[in-house]
């Protein structure tokens, strides 16, 4: 019965049912299958323990961040700010566009949703300018995969409530490899521009890039009030997000573009988008209770312990496995499904549980920049008007970087660690 239930959910993936209704239906149709009353009338319940957490408030309101600092202005005044800094060197606006996306992930916590705010801004431009479309998609998907990564991150909160690691952790443990993302993707850059040459700007005057910093600086106190306030144990992740509201709020005001006639449609985007997210949620639970019933946790761990006892092996295992399924799945779902079928190995390999957060974050994020069904590719193809094929060719010299830069972490614990090792003494 399990078999026919993953070859439905294979089926509805490949014919492109939303992966929410996948696991929802493929769930379904194991209960009734099987005959289980006792465990369909326990369905409901442990739906809705899937997101009974406090830790998961945290969601909407970095969402609710996002949508203001985009209604208020903000995300165009970090562009306009990365922009007079460095737009002068030759590449400069592929280089605007990775600086550009490391600042939003310090906000918004989600590639798709960088990644498709940032197409519609950085695309015309960087076209604008000279560059190739494909290559300015490339980049601008590519360089969205950090918000995953830097503080605040949905991925880490979710990830945080599964397994009981500090949520504050997870976010400290992801600024250095965040800011490695970045500074792998700007050595692509420049790598690439060798060969290409690609076009520069006008160079800014100091009294341009004095202004444009003071109309950026209230912006910057986002970022720095979230990664400082947890450093110094002011408040926790969650309320870091509802303080990055009020920031965020008071800005979008005082920069005079946010309105109060706005506020319904925010408020909407927001609800809406939680909504998506709770119910993905949800259904991801679900179906882990039934990977569970299966003792599918209990065969995978046996089979790892029995391909090897290494942890350095154990982990390139897994970094393969989450780069196929991130293909595949999206992310939030592939750590409900998997995270309680991995956990248990961590104790028996000695591994971190921060650092193993990483590891597994990073490996879904890439999934996004993964064809043949990387989430990020459709919607980036779909914004920025890019044939698929081109998107995939020109995506290629990032997702190798984006690997390089994962496997110097997996083995590098220090790189992850260092950060929430130093604000806990």
């Amino acid at each position: 019965m399990i078999f026919i239930v993953i070859g439905l959910f294979l089926l509805f993936l490949v014919i492109g049912i939303p992966i929410s209704l996948v696991l929802a239906i493929t769930s379904i149709c194991y209960l009734l299958l099987g005959d289980l009353t006792t465990l369909m009338s326990s369905a409901p319940q442990k739906m809705f323990s899937g997101i009974d957490n406090f830790g998961l408030l945290a969601i909407p309101l970095f969402m609710l961040a996002g949508e203001l600092m985009n209604g208020g202005g903000i995300t165009t005044r970090l562009v306009s700010f990365a922009r007079v800094l460095i737009g002068h060197y030759r590449g400069g606006l592929a280089y605007v566009t990775v600086i550009a996306n490391m600042f939003l992930a310090s906000i918004l916590g989600s590639a798709n949703a960088q990644a498709a705010m940032m197409s519609k801004v950085m695309v015309p431009e960087m076209e604008k300018e000279g560059y190739r479309r494909d290559f300015s998609a490339a980049i601008t998907l590519a360089s969205s995969i950090v918000a995953p990564v830097i503080p605040p991150s949905m991925l880490f909160i979710i990830y945080g409530t599964l397994t009981g690691a500090s949520i504050a952790d997870l976010f400290m443990a992801g600024v250095i490899p965040g800011i490695m993302l970045g500074i792998g993707f700007i050595i692509v850059i420049g790598i690439m521009n060798q060969k290409q040459q690609f076009p520069k700007s006008e160079k800014a005057t100091f009294k341009m890039i004095i202004k444009s910093f003071f109309r950026v600086l209230p912006a910057m106190l986002i970022p720095f009030t979230i990664i400082f306030g947890i450093l110094g144990g002011v408040f926790t992740p969650t309320e870091s997000a509802a303080i990055a509201c009020v920031i965020a709020f008071v800005i979008g005001l005082a920069y005079r573009e946010l309105k109060m006639k706005d506020m319904p449609e925010i408020l909407v985007n927001t609800v809406v988008n939680t909504a998506t997210i709770s119910f993905l949620i949800v259904m991801a639970n679900l179906f882990g209770f039934i990977i569970a019933y299966e003792q599918i946790p209990q065969l995978v761990a046996d089979s790892m312990l029995s391909l090897s006892d290494n942890p350095l092996i154990f982990l390139l295992l897994v970094n393969i496995f989450l780069l196929l399924i991130g293909t595949v799945l999206d992310g939030i779902a592939a750590l409900i499904i998997l995270i309680p079928v991995m956990l248990p190995l961590l104790a028996t390999y000695q591994i971190d549980p921060v650092h193993f957060g990483v590891i597994v974050c990073i490996n879904l994020t890439i999934g996004l920049l993964t064809p043949p069904v990387g989430t990020g590719l459709f919607i980036v193809s779909s914004i920025a008007k890019v044939k698929f094929e081109d998107l995939i060719k020109a995506i290629m010299p990032f997702l190798a970087m984006a690997i390089i830069v994962l496997l110097i972490l997996t083995y590098w614990e220090d790189a992850a660690l260092w950060i929430p090792s130093l604000y806990k003494n």
